[in-house]
Formats: structure tokens, sequence, C-alpha cells
């Protein structure tokens, strides 16, 4: 008997480092700061406390995608996940640089918002860009971006993100462009022209910024008075800022994990496993309590309080009157847009 159980014991105990050995670390890149804090609050300590999961790996960047493509070029891919915006997404999926995905990973995909589940990537939340300002900065408050244009009943810095998305449509609808007609206006010539000519105006009083936690910090600084945001960035310090949003005129869009094409099996079926359990309906409750991003599962949303629906940009009265990204016109038009974008930008 006592032979028995020692031999049951050393089998459980060969099992168990089997299964610790079979564990597999992923490294999840994301865009960091108050996302990153609360993907590892929602997705990764749970993750990790998951008996036969290893551990993450926590990485950031600035969403340059031709970092992905020289790991796929080369086939040295050391990223298992890359958090990546939808018309990188869709670019990257057409250049081959994704993994392919079953839409059965995720469930019924009915439950998901319209366009979170791509061929080569699932949308985990949604998040806006949004026009923000100091409250303790100016008399009134600004409406939308034809005030933000308005240097003289507003004076001050203005922040904007260095690059042509969402620059673009902003400097549109700051010109008297409504929100549903954005991207018809954006598709020709003339209204790109337009655009720039738009930005011309404001071009003295710009501060640039790349990096999501900037424009917060500008505004606390008050080194500019508004400034083009992510929504949840702005939340985050509202609690010790006068920050405030407007929702008006906001282009919005989702955030959605990829796997870089080229990964072993076991590393890309566990990412895959992730993914899963990232848009389970408790994870995207809980990402959204750290962050104001919306969950891309809706059966997420009954488990919010009222509170925090208030600040998601997909709350009806939120997203009334903000712009849907428009992904194919992104992936058409974004490497030409973002080489005139560069040029101009770079004139004195």
């Amino acid at each position: 008997m006592s032979k028995s159980l020692k031999l049951t014991a050393l089998s459980l105990g060969l099992m168990c480092a089997a299964n610790a050995m079979a564990a597999t670390d992923l490294t999840v890149i994301s865009f960091g700061g108050a996302n990153k804090a609360a993907q590892t609050k929602a997705f990764y300590a749970p993750w990790e406390a998951q008996p036969g999961n290893g551990k993450i790996v926590a990485g950031e960047y600035n969403g340059e995608m031709a970092k992905v493509k020289a790991m796929v070029d080369t086939k040295s891919v050391s990223w298992d996940l890359v958090e990546v915006e939808s018309p990188e997404l869709s670019r990257g999926c057409d250049e081959d640089m994704f993994e392919p995905l079953d839409p059965a990973l995720v469930g019924n995909t009915a439950d998901y918002i319209p366009g979170a589940v791509q061929p080569c990537g699932i949308g985990f939340f949604v998040w806006s860009t949004v026009l923000a300002y100091n409250a303790d900065k100016v008399s009134t408050a600004p409406s939308g971006w034809a005030d933000f244009w308005d240097t003289k009943k507003f004076p001050g810095k203005r922040g904007l993100r260095k690059g042509a998305k969402y620059t673009l449509e902003f400097a549109l609808m700051a010109d008297g462009v409504a929100p549903k007609d954005v991207y018809k206006v954006l598709a020709g010539k003339d209204g790109q022209d337009r655009a720039f000519k738009k930005l011309d105006e404001l071009k003295p009083n710009i501060q640039w910024w790349e990096a999501g936690a900037q424009p917060p910090q500008y505004l606390v600084s008050g080194d500019v008075v508004m400034s083009s945001a992510y929504n949840g960035r702005i939340a985050a310090v509202q609690k010790e800022s006068n920050l405030k949003v407007v929702w008006n005129g906001g282009v919005y869009d989702f955030d959605a994990w990829a796997i870089p094409k080229g990964l072993d099996k076991a590393r890309a079926e566990a990412a895959k496993k992730f993914i899963a359990f990232s848009v389970a309906p408790q994870q995207q409750k809980t990402f959204s309590e750290n962050i104001a991003y919306g969950p891309a599962n809706t059966k997420a949303v009954p488990l919010l309080d009222k509170a925090i629906l208030k600040d998601m940009p997909t709350t009806p009265e939120n997203i009334a009157n903000q712009v849907q990204i428009d992904v194919s016109f992104w992936a058409d038009n974004g490497e030409q847009l973002e080489q005139r974008f560069n040029a101009w930008a770079a004139k004195k």
C-alpha cells in the first residue's frame, strides 16, 4: 500500500512537472500606460493565476508595424501577441504579417460589436480619439473641432497626434464637414487638400504628441489648453485633474490582438487561448472597470455599473455624433497620406 502511494505521488509529481514545463510564457505587446495597467489587472494576472498557463512578459510599443514586419520577414518572431489598431490590422492581414484566426475561437460572433472579429485579429475593446481640454485653462467649454481651431476665442497651444490618421478627420470637421460625411470628402484629392489647408491655419499653435500618455501631461501642465487624446487616458486622470472630454466629433475604433506570422505551434496555440480568455465577459468587465474603454464583448455591458458606462465611448449619447474610423480607407490610403503628412509637418 505504502509503495503504491509512493508511486502515485511520484506520478503526480512528474505530471505536475510536465505541466509546468509545458506551460508557455507569452510576450504580449501593448501601447503601454493606463491601457497596459488595465490589461495587467483584467488579463495578465488572472491568466497567470490559472493552472497550466505560463507567465506574461508584457512589453510595449507605439504601433511601429515596421518592427513586426521585420520579425516576420526575417523569421525571428519574438512577440507572441501584438495590440494593433484596425487599419494596421487590415494592412498587416493583407500583407500576410499575421496568423489567420478561426472566428469560432471566441464563441458566438453575434456577441461582439460589429467589426471586432476579423480574419487576422480579435478586437478586445472600443476607444475614441476625442477633444480633451483643461477646464482650469479655458473660460468657456469648447463644443467641437471648430472651437479647437479658434485660437482667438480660445488662446493657447493645441495638442495633436503626429500623424495623418485622425488629424485629417478633425481638420475637416473643423472646416464644417459633418461627421457622417468625413470619409466621403477625404476620399477625394480636393478633400485631402482641404484638410491640409485647414491644418496650415493651426500649424503655428500645434504641439505634437506621439505617445498616448502625453496629452494628459501636456493638458495638466498647461503646455496646451486642448488636445486630441485617447478617451481612456483622460478618464484615468480625471479624479486628480479638471480635464474634460468632448465626445462630439470623436473618432472611434477598436484595438485588436494579432499573432505575428511564424510562431511555433505551441506558442501560437497559447496565444489563441489567451485571446479567447481576454474577451470573456468577466475579463472584459474588469478591463472596462480599470480604464474607460468599451468592451468588445456585449455580454460584459450588463455587468458594468451605470457610473462607469457614462464614460464609455460606446454609450448611445456619447457615440451619437462620433465617426467610426474607415478601416478600408486608411488601409488603402494610409501610406501615401502619412508620407504627405510627414513632409508637411517637417516644413517650417
